[in-house]
């Protein structure tokens, strides 16, 4: 984007979250990444490209810990993380509305801070990652789970992009809380889904347990629940067009 330009938010810690922003009227998008991906990737240049073509602004960040932001991985979890978006989304309150599209774990943040910002008025959520570590614990071999807590660390899997990035117990215990008070605080904002039927890394099935679960505590409230097929990337020109459909609603 021609007017695109980097700010810093400074964290609680002192450490500084790098993003990139471009302003514009009547709309503006901001992307939250999934688990372990930088800012900009193949869905962000998307919609930065499709925010220029309507005027609208777009933003993006890297969580601390990650990417170009400041501070260690391991100091951070997802609380971190959620602050990390609030603040960002602080910075954009001097503009006009917003749709956020949060990608995979970036899905679920998005959900949690749209219902603490005025701004906010629609979500895109792409194969939402709703209580990812949470999950995860519950799927993976028992006595790995007990070292895990045991020992307090344990990367996500052995997948050679994720076995250096090691997290700590505290990631399950915070996502299990916060998944209890999901639907705590419910603003009616318009809420699409779009899911891979085909997605082993991020099961369909967590984002049709959430719409269920949602309608039955607030009948009524606008969700669109999208499940396709597909994988947990989505980036085939199909499901491309489809993503860019409704960022423009």
């Amino acid at each position: 984007m021609s007017d695109l330009h980097s700010f810093g938010r400074t964290g609680i810690d002192g450490k500084l979250i790098r993003g990139d922003r471009a302003m514009g009227k009547d709309r503006q998008v901001l992307f939250i990444t999934g688990f372990l991906s930088k800012r900009w990737g193949n869905k962000s240049k998307a919609l930065a490209q499709w925010c220029e073509e309507q005027g609208w602004g777009f933003c993006c960040y890297d969580v601390r810990g990650f990417g170009d932001s400041e501070g260690r991985f391991t100091d951070y979890t997802l609380s971190d993380w959620i602050a990390d978006a609030r603040s960002v989304c602080t910075l954009l309150k001097d503009g006009p509305p917003t749709t956020i599209v949060g990608n995979s774990l970036g899905g679920w943040i998005a959900w949690l801070i749209a219902q603490e910002f005025e701004l906010v008025d629609r979500l895109i959520l792409i194969a939402p990652a709703f209580n990812m570590m949470g999950v995860r614990a519950t799927q993976i071999a028992p006595e790995r789970r007990q070292a895990w807590q045991s020992t307090g660390w344990m990367p996500w899997d052995d997948d050679p992009l994720h076995k250096d990035w090691a997290l700590s117990w505290k990631w399950v215990e915070e996502s299990e809380a916060y998944w209890q008070a999901t639907f705590d605080r419910l603003r009616p904002v318009h809420t699409t889904i779009l899911h891979g039927l085909q997605d082993s890394v991020i099961l369909p099935e967590g984002s049709r347990e959430f719409a269920r679960l949602l309608l039955a505590k607030a009948p009524g409230f606008p969700i669109d629940l999208n499940l396709i097929p597909g994988d947990h990337r989505l980036s085939s020109p199909e499901q491309v067009e489809q993503f860019h459909k409704l960022v423009l609603g």
